[in-house]
């Protein structure tokens, strides 16, 4: 799942090179915690969230069909 998130920011934004994903994993929950550079973070987030809710459910998708359960915070 961490390989997904990165693929997908890194084609998202200008600065390829600053993102990065940290997996926090815990009992029931994976924590994907998504950084990028300052100046693509509203790329990530997009237009009223947008691209940020389409990234979750794509995460979610994904984690359902592994059985298990994912979460996506992006950090500044």
């Amino acid at each position: 799942m961490k390989e997904l998130i990165l693929m997908i920011a890194k084609s998202l934004v200008d600065k390829p090179d600053e993102v990065q994903v940290d997996e926090v994993r815990g009992d029931v929950t994976t924590v994907l915690e998504l950084r990028v550079a300052k100046d693509d973070l509203g790329k990530v987030i997009g237009k009223q969230g947008k691209t940020a809710q389409a990234i979750r459910i794509i995460l979610n998708a994904t984690a359902t069909k592994l059985k298990q359960r994912a979460v996506l915070e992006i950090v500044e």
